[in-house]
């Protein structure tokens, strides 16, 4: 477990959780959405917010740490009440949320808002740690793009690799563009220079970033037929974990939220390998 003190501290503020989640609606254009889960306040605690914790996945270590750093409020990107999830609050879930009750925490999370945000956004962070110049949305009828492409300094597939490694602290599974989809010629020792970027779960993007003349995709996972998908189509693909890649954006707006209220926030990382 890892902690990082983002805030810019003032012992005495007080805010309410409806002051708080109202600002980072707006902020992050929630209500624009079509999400796989509530976006906003999903449990009240029930008392004013003098300290937040913010982390990416509301898992029981995370509100373990909350209680510990005697936090009024978590924030994440990945909350609870997802849609096909059982409904009932027992369980896993029924342990969770009443922690947070019982200790009078409040939780909001912030899903797509947080991956598309083009300041704070998850996929904003991870260009800018990887010195990749976002140039426009990966599909482009999109108004609030959850995925983007990006142009870098020409670089090897080598060289990429090892700034991934670097900015996130893991080397990334690569997938190297074998075949080229038009012919049977090696295509692994071409420069990349446009790459498409989705964090998290996004390897399924990888054919629109293929379309879209990327010569590589970066997301989280990777599945069984990304491999292949990549090889016939001609696009290099960087699996760099879901965890990994979707820490900047909840630490960016922690530290947007601490200067718009004054409140101490505090990011703990709960480590995941995946």
């Amino acid at each position: 477990m890892t902690t990082i003190n983002t805030s810019t501290e003032s012992a005495n503020t007080t805010i309410t959780v409806e002051a708080l989640t109202q600002f980072c609606d707006d902020y992050l254009s929630a209500n624009a959405f079509k999400d796989y889960a509530p976006n906003g306040l999903q449990v009240d605690g029930g008392r004013p917010i003098q300290r937040i914790v913010t982390g990416v996945t509301a898992c029981e270590a995370l509100i373990d740490a909350a209680i510990a750093d005697n936090a009024d409020a978590i924030m994440v990107h990945h909350g609870y009440f997802w849609k096909g999830e059982p409904a009932t609050i027992t369980g896993m879930k029924g342990r969770r949320i009443r922690k947070l009750m019982q200790h009078g925490i409040s939780m909001i999370g912030y899903h797509l808002p947080l991956d598309a945000h083009p300041i704070v956004g998850n996929n904003a962070m991870l260009a800018e740690i990887l010195d990749l110049t976002i140039t426009g949305p990966l599909y482009p009828a999109e108004s609030h793009p959850v995925g983007n492409i990006t142009t870098c300094i020409p670089q090897s597939a080598d060289d990429l690799i090892t700034k991934i490694a670097q900015a996130l602290g893991r080397t990334p599974l690569h997938i190297a563009a074998e075949y080229h989809k038009d012919s049977s010629s090696k295509t692994s020792n071409r420069l990349i220079e446009r790459v498409g970027i989705c964090t998290g779960g996004a390897q399924d993007m990888i054919e629109q970033a293929a379309l879209m003349g990327c010569d590589a995709f970066i997301s989280g996972e990777i599945s069984e037929r990304t491999t292949h998908i990549a090889r016939e189509l001609g696009i290099d693909y960087f699996a760099c974990g879901h965890h990994a890649t979707e820490r900047g954006g909840i630490q960016a707006l922690g530290k947007v939220v601490s200067q718009e209220f004054g409140v101490p926030v505090t990011f703990i990382d709960i480590d995941n390998p995946a």
